[in-house]
C-alpha cells in the first residue's frame, strides 16, 4: 500500500500510519467504543487480505480504515471508525483520502451509515442501493419445496472454485482469497445444485453476537430463501444475523423467521459501476457490510 502520509505529525498531532497486526486490539477497542458488534476474531479474519491505516494521536490510536483490493479492477472500504472524541475534526476525511489513494482506477464499493454519507459524497462516491440489517433469535423456518432437479447438498472443499467463481459473477469482483477463507473456517457451506451442478450457495459462520448468514448467491429468490432457511433451520434458537440486499425482496420473509430489521445502511460506489450479468446469480445476502 502506498505509505499515506509520512510519519511526521501534523499541526494537530495526528499521524496516519499503515496498520499492522499489532494494532488489532487497539482497532478492537474502538469498534467496540461504537458498540459495533465485531469480536477480535472477525477484525483477523479480514485483515489478513487488507491494507490498513492506523491514525494516532500522541502513541495512541483514534482511527482506522481498511482496503481490500479485489482483482485488478475494483476495491471495497469497511472499518472505517473515528474514536467519538475526536469526531469532527476531519480525521475521518484525511483517513479515506488516505485509503482511496492508488484506487483512483478502480471501482470502490462501501455501506456507508448515516452519518458518514455525506463525507462520501463529497469523495466521488454515489448511492447505488441499499442493505437492511436482519438480526435476532432465528427459529425454525419451513423448509422452501424447490422444483425438480433442484436440491440443497453440502458444499465440498473440492468445489472451491465454482463458489469462487459464482460469487465473482454476483458481487461484481473476484474475492477468491475471500471465499477460500471463508469455506475453510464456516460452520457451514450448503450448495443450490441443479442437475447436478452448482447454482448458488450460502455460509453460516461465527460472527458478532452469535452467528451470520453470507454470502447468499442465488439465482433467485426462491433458491435464496431455501439456503437461507436451511442454515436459520441449524442456528435455529442461536441469535443469528443476516444483511440482504434491499432488492432482494425477502426482508418480509426474514421477518417471519424471527430475523428483525436493525439498520440500513447505504450501498455506495466510486468509479464504474460494478458489472453484474443480468441473467446469472444475484448476490442476495453481504459477507459483512465492510468487505461486501
Amino acid at each position: 500500500m502506498p505509505e499515506p502520509t509520512s510519519n511526521a505529525p501534523a499541526m494537530d498531532g495526528v499521524v496516519l500510519r499503515p496498520m499492522t497486526a499489532a494494532d488489532l486490539p487497539q482497532a478492537h477497542a474502538l469498534s467496540a467504543e461504537l458498540r459495533w458488534p465485531h469480536r477480535p476474531a472477525d477484525w483477523e479474519q479480514v485483515f489478513p487480505h487488507a491494507d490498513g491505516i492506523a491514525v494516532e494521536r500522541d502513541g495512541e490510536i483514534i482511527a482506522t480504515g481498511l482496503r481490500w483490493r479485489w482483482g485488478q479492477r475494483h476495491a471495497t472500504i469497511g472499518l472505517v471508525i473515528v474514536t467519538p472524541a475526536c469526531q469532527g475534526r476531519r480525521i475521518g476525511h484525511r483517513l479515506m483520502s488516505a485509503l482511496l489513494d492508488g484506487l483512483e482506477d478502480r471501482t470502490v464499493l462501501l455501506h456507508a451509515t448515516a452519518e458518514g454519507r455525506g463525507l462520501y459524497e463529497r469523495l466521488g462516491f454515489v448511492r447505488a442501493g441499499e442493505v437492511r440489517q436482519h438480526q435476532g433469535i432465528a427459529q425454525p423456518a419451513p423448509l422452501v419445496a424447490l422444483q425438480p432437479g433442484w436440491r440443497l447438498r453440502p458444499a465440498g472443499l473440492n468445489e472451491l472454485p465454482a463458489l469462487q467463481a459464482l460469487d465473482a459473477a454476483a458481487r461484481g469482483m473476484p474475492r477468491d482469497a475471500l471465499v477460500a477463507e471463508l469455506l475453510q473456517s464456516a460452520d457451514a457451506c450448503v450448495v443450490l445444485d441443479h442437475d447436478n451442478e452448482p447454482k448458488g450457495f450460502a455460509m453460516l459462520r461465527r460472527f458478532g453476537r452469535g452467528h451470520a448468514i453470507g454470502p447468499v448467491v442465488a439465482p433467485d429468490a426462491e433458491g435464496a430463501k431455501a439456503l437461507i432457511a436451511h442454515l436459520a433451520g441449524l442456528n435455529a434458537g442461536h441469535f443469528t444475523r443476516i444483511d440482504i440486499d434491499f432488492d432482494s425482496g425477502l426482508a418480509e420473509w426474514l421477518e417471519s423467521i424471527g430475523l428483525l430489521r436493525v439498520d440500513a445502511p447505504t450501498t455506495m460506489v466510486r468509479g464504474e459501476p460494478l458489472a453484474v450479468a443480468s441473467q446469472g446469480p444475484s448476490l442476495f445476502a453481504l459477507v459483512t457490510q465492510a468487505v461486501g
